[in-house]
């Protein structure tokens, strides 16, 4: 059996977007998954992977945790052998890509968005797109989620083998066309981390004014809430204006009441998949007119798209959804459904993998 070794920043990522790609690795090979511990992990291992506990700051700068990170794959590589390395995210695919390539083991890498950091300029992005041109310049294959990414990347760096992919896809199964809930109340839904770049400021501006215009209105969160939010989702919260859920192991129960996902981010992703997997239940959408998300939306025709960090141009596009008679929004989520269907199923990037590694192996 070949061996393959992953290399992820976290398990709910890894669980919730490749187990299906995973499932399919098992059946022929020997898969090693290497990332830190998280509560999916026994339920990776239940799958056939082997587990190798790496721990990442995602977020940090530290040149020397970095280098720790580069040490560790180069001995994880070693000890395991493996027959081909996939790394996903911004730290695995450098580091894990730079160690492949010095010990000559062919390696496939996934830029799942850019991060602020090429995002935002500066000594950053120079310092990121050095390392990115050393470790991706021998990939086997750089898999793009959009294709400004891939635009962006392939400028500043020469490649020979890229390809674009739908994001991560979508299970059509596990997120499957639900009916469109009664037109009573209208239900809006944010699903993201309660950060600044998923536009969570621009959805409770867009509440509170909509929200006190239209009383047959909800603002529903979900989501994981950073401390700067804390205190002002509560006092929304408590004047009737939005309704904190928290996390959510299950987000298809709040897609069942919901009338349309609302996504504001600015934050620079591959491809979202909380608007894919909105989509695949049916439900129009409301997003930000920048790569990631644009690519779900057919303006007009599944949802509308508004100008990132603009509060009023999102207000405006909810006041025309809620113009809209109730069979017209119902064809929107209809129409959102038959694109994922025919664009984003996760099955073409399940296949889109399993060719390259067979090139590979």
């Amino acid at each position: 059996m070949a061996k393959i070794l992953i290399l992820a920043n976290n398990d709910v990522g890894l669980f919730n977007f490749r187990k299906e790609l995973i499932e399919e690795l098992i059946k022929e090979n020997e898969v090693y998954i290497s990332l830190p511990y998280g509560d999916l992990i026994p339920k990776l291992e239940e799958l056939g992977c082997k587990f190798i506990d790496t721990p990442i700051s995602r977020r940090g700068t530290n040149p020397l945790t970095d280098i720790k990170l580069f040490l560790k794959y180069r001995s994880i590589i070693k000890e395991i052998g493996p027959d081909v390395v996939l790394t996903y995210t911004i730290k695995p695919n450098i580091y894990g890509g730079i160690a492949s390539r010095m010990s000559a083991v062919p390696y496939i890498a996934n830029i799942t968005g850019l991060g602020t950091a090429v995002e935002n300029g500066g000594i950053l992005q120079s310092i990121t797109l050095f390392l990115y041109k050393i470790s991706l310049k021998k990939a086997k294959c750089v898999f793009f989620q959009n294709k400004e990414n891939r635009d962006f990347i392939t400028d500043k760096i020469k490649m020979s083998n890229h390809r674009l992919i739908p994001g991560s896809g979508v299970n059509l199964k596990q997120y499957s066309l639900m009916d469109y809930p009664k037109d009573g109340v209208v239900n809006f839904l944010f699903i993201a981390r309660i950060m600044k770049e998923k536009g969570i400021d621009q959805y409770l501006d867009a509440a509170e004014y909509i929200k006190r215009k239209y009383s047959n209105t909800e603002f529903h969160i979900l989501g994981f809430c950073e401390d700067a939010y804390e205190a002002k989702l509560k006092e929304l919260q408590e004047v009737g204006i939005i309704q904190y859920h928290g996390m959510q192991s299950d987000v298809r129960e709040f897609h069942k009441i919901s009338h349309c996902t609302i996504h504001p981010s600015y934050y620079p992703e591959g491809m979202s998949n909380v608007l894919l997997e909105s989509a695949a239940c049916g439900r129009p959408i409301i997003t930000t007119d920048r790569s990631g998300c644009r690519e779900i939306v057919e303006e007009g025709v599944s949802g509308f798209l508004v100008e990132q960090r603009n509060s009023q141009d999102l207000i405006n596009k909810i006041e025309r959804f809620l113009h809209l008679d109730y069979k017209q929004k119902k064809l929107m989520g209809a129409e959102s459904r038959k694109m994922v269907e025919t664009k984003f199923d996760r099955q073409i990037v399940i296949e889109a993998y399993i060719n390259e590694i067979k090139k590979v192996i």
